[in-house]
């Protein structure tokens, strides 16, 4: 009898060990929050993140109840990729000769007062656009400096073999915050007005401030030189000789400056699907959706730390991703016939774009750091905060212009199609990336 119920205590331990296996190859790997200063950073952007949604949904919305012009929304992109692409490169230089820790505290102060500045216009009722896309402007400048520095610093929070998991950690965060803050900002907009929205931005950022300043110093391993135009220049040089490098950030080039059409969102959502002019409930699922995905796809990522070919997870994702946008030009341009049935589509095919946005984001912000040196580490990161917030900016221009020629539909349905065309151009032409595995090449 002892030794038959010892068998069977036996017997549902082990049951219930593979069980527990089972969930952790289902769920999210969250071995990097035993790291403390990975866990606070990561802790202190489940708040961060929601009050910068707030500022991301009503600045367009802003712009659009002004204007009442999706090109002039489109600005937003210009406005914000002149600084993004000369502070992002020039930060990351500077974050290969400064601490980074020292660095985050400046560039996060600098967001503070930018947030601050953002209310301070809203509350006075001032109402001027270009007062609008300059505070913007500004703002992304110190953003393009902050986000290279922040990746940066992660190798030396978590093992390198945590890495993946450790980027879907942090853009399921990122995508969390982006569902509630477009949701409760759309929602809120016609009630409490912008100024609160950009007042809550500004005092959420304090908790990051908090997570930065508890950080040790972080010097940078190696460094040579000071943060000029040479510096900058060497990270270029360094850059052009990884091609596996450049092919994932032209791949994401082409996933956002052709399949977000994160600029039509007012438009689709007034127009298509018949919000109001300032925001509402349309307007604000719109723009939940495509994070909510990401967030299901970060949940339900365990899976991520046991692909080898990261490559081809990479093509297949952007695949993934631009045949949802297609999905939805063509969601969109039914909208007249049933409209509620057109827009639980669109947004189902928002969620399947953000789960393969991140898919496709924890992948290659890995291959990035695994594959560089820590002293030309915060240089790469400035040229990848280029191409991932440049991408969407550049996006918002194309799309602006375009839906005012041909209509919001073909605009984000034809740039779907382009991104399915430019990752099977990319397979077939670039073999080397197709079969990228970070495994093999640290053996080689």
């Amino acid at each position: 009898m002892g030794v038959a119920c010892g068998g069977t205590v036996a017997g549902v331990s082990n049951g219930q060990t593979r069980l527990v296996d089972r969930l952790r190859g289902i769920f999210a790997d969250t071995r990097p929050l035993t790291s403390p200063d990975f866990r606070r950073l990561w802790t202190a952007n489940i708040v961060t993140v929601i009050g910068a949604q707030l500022t991301v949904v009503a600045v367009p919305a802003q712009i659009y109840a002004i204007t009442s012009s999706s090109a002039m929304v489109g600005l937003t992109g210009v406005f914000g990729l002149v600084p993004l692409i000369v502070m992002g490169l020039w930060g990351g230089a500077l974050a290969d000769v400064m601490d980074r820790r020292r660095l985050l505290e400046i560039t996060t102060g600098g967001l503070i007062v930018t947030s601050a500045l953002f209310w301070a216009q809203a509350a006075l009722s001032l109402d001027n656009v270009w007062l609008l896309l300059g505070i913007f402007a500004l703002q992304q400048a110190f953003f393009a400096v902050n986000q290279p520095t922040r990746t940066a610093i992660l190798p030396k929070l978590v093992p390198a073999d945590q890495l993946p998991a450790a980027n879907a950690l942090n853009m399921t965060v990122l995508s969390a915050g982006a569902i509630a803050g477009p949701l409760v900002g759309g929602a809120l907009i016609p009630v409490l007005g912008y100024s609160w929205l950009y007042l809550i931005d500004t005092i959420t950022l304090m908790a990051t401030l908090y997570a930065v300043w508890r950080l040790k110093p972080m010097p940078v391993e190696g460094t040579t030189g000071a943060p000029g135009l040479r510096s900058v220049i060497d990270g270029l040089i360094y850059l052009s000789g990884h091609k596996i490098l450049l092919l994932s950030f032209a791949v994401d080039l082409i996933a956002m400056i052709f399949g977000m059409p994160r600029a039509l969102f007012p438009e689709i959502a007034h127009v298509s699907f018949g919000g109001p002019i300032e925001g509402g409930v349309q307007f604000a699922l719109l723009y939940a959706a495509m994070p909510a995905g990401a967030v299901l796809g970060g949940v339900f990522g365990g899976w991520v730390s046991r692909v080898h070919r990261q490559g081809a997870a990479v093509l297949w994702a952007v695949t993934a991703w631009g045949g949802s946008m297609a999905l939805m030009g063509l969601a969109v341009g039914l909208s007249g016939w049933q409209t509620r049935v057109a827009l639980g589509v669109a947004l189902g095919m928002l969620v399947v774009g953000g789960a393969s946005d991140m898919v496709s984001a924890a992948f290659r912000q890995s291959i990035l750091l695994s594959a560089t040196d820590d002293a030309v580490r915060g240089r790469m990161q400035g040229v990848f905060i280029v191409v991932v917030a440049g991408g969407p900016r550049l996006a918002d221009v194309l799309h602006g212009a375009a839906s005012d020629v041909v209509g919001p539909a073909w605009a984000t349905g034809g740039g779907g199609l382009l991104v399915v065309a430019g990752m099977a151009a990319i397979a077939l032409a670039f073999p080397a990336f197709r079969n990228y595995s970070i495994a093999k090449a640290k053996d080689e």
